[in-house]
């Protein structure tokens, strides 16, 4: 059995996951955190040895958790600083060419990239990581379908990768979409109970095909180490406002969910495509299955039900259009002056 964390923390604590993108502060190209800058806990290493990632610790709700992050995002800015480097935060960076990104010295990562090659090359992205505590193993499973038709929706509003290699990809999201490229990623499979998710994660280990349970991508997953449902399915924002509407949502998202049967994988599969093809644009499949609806429109409907109406930082999302205004700046006055604008968001 795996050992566990699920119910040590407080009722829908939460902590959140930020990676960040490591530049030369004069080209703005991508370059290697140097050791000095991580430690391991609150910054750590990430497979592409220019991502950072912050950690915050367990927080009560949202608002301690942006207290932490803005703590996270003025300490990392600085140990860049001394080393010459700058910090930015998007879904891909749009000007570099994942394939040339060097690997981090790690055995795990260094495995992982073995074993999936091309895969594990063109991963050069970032997400946005929030985990919310749950009171048990199979609450964690329940509330893990319970919120996964909802993802999508997050997914739309979250689109902030619509550059890679210096190219319009065409994708809101193109994060989303090289994810989908790992062996283990998108949706998990339809579990019984948590002791087959269990078994599942340790059959993984115990055939060499991952060093850890952890090894596993998808958009939702339980964690149990820290006693949380991971919620994996937004790309990273750039200004710390938008990180805070992302984790006051998913947080509300999990304690107000109601669980009932396995949710459908296969509108889910359509969702999710629509979301990283059109972000905001996107018409999603209802979560009840019988009508297409905006994403403005599904959004507001998400908000009443969770009565989140009137909360100032959530509201922020009704307007967000990340790769939109990646886009609109790209193509009016290039990429560079994209690159120093997201810096200075960031």
């Amino acid at each position: 059995m795996i050992p566990h964390a699920f119910g040590s923390s407080g009722a829908w604590s939460v902590g959140v996951e930020e990676e960040l993108f490591v530049l030369d502060e004069e080209t703005l190209e991508p370059a290697p955190a140097p050791p000095e800058m991580l430690d391991g806990v609150r910054f750590k290493a990430e497979l592409f040895a220019s991502v950072v990632e912050l950690n915050t610790g367990i927080c009560a709700d949202a608002g301690e958790a942006a207290g932490e992050l803005a703590e996270l995002r003025a300490e990392a800015k600085r140990r860049a600083a001394e080393a010459g480097l700058v910090l930015a935060a998007a879904g891909t960076w749009p000007t570099a060419v994942s394939e040339e990104q060097p690997i981090t010295q790690d055995p795990g990562y260094q495995a992982f990239v073995d074993y999936a090659g091309p895969s594990a090359r063109r991963q050069y992205c970032s997400g946005l990581h929030v985990h919310v505590g749950v009171r048990s193993p199979e609450a964690c499973l329940d509330l893990l379908e319970a919120v996964l038709p909802w993802l999508p929706l997050v997914l739309a509003l979250s689109v902030n990768s619509p550059y890679a290699a210096g190219c319009e990809t065409g994708l809101a999201s193109s994060r989303a979409e090289v994810l989908s490229l790992l062996p283990r990623s998108g949706a998990p499979p339809v579990f019984a109970c948590y002791g087959d998710w269990e078994r599942f994660a340790e059959r993984l280990v115990e055939l060499g095909l991952a060093d850890a349970i952890t090894r596993i991508w998808w958009d939702v997953r339980p964690h149990p180490r820290y006693g949380t449902l991971e919620l994996r399915m937004p790309d990273q924002p750039t200004r710390m406002e938008a990180t805070v509407a992302f984790v006051t949502l998913l947080r509300a998202l999990v304690a107000g969910a109601e669980p009932g049967p396995p949710a459908d994988r296969g509108i889910f599969a359509q969702n999710r495509w629509a979301a990283l093809r059109f972000g905001a644009g996107a018409k999603l499949v209802h979560p009840d299955g019988d009508r297409l609806v905006s994403v403005p429109k599904l959004l507001e409907e998400l908000l009443g039900r969770l009565g989140l109406d009137g909360n100032a930082h959530v509201g922020a999302l009704v307007e967000l259009d990340q790769a939109g205004d990646q886009l609109e700046l790209g193509r009016r006055e290039g990429l560079r002056p994209l690159c120093e604008h997201l810096v200075a968001l960031t």
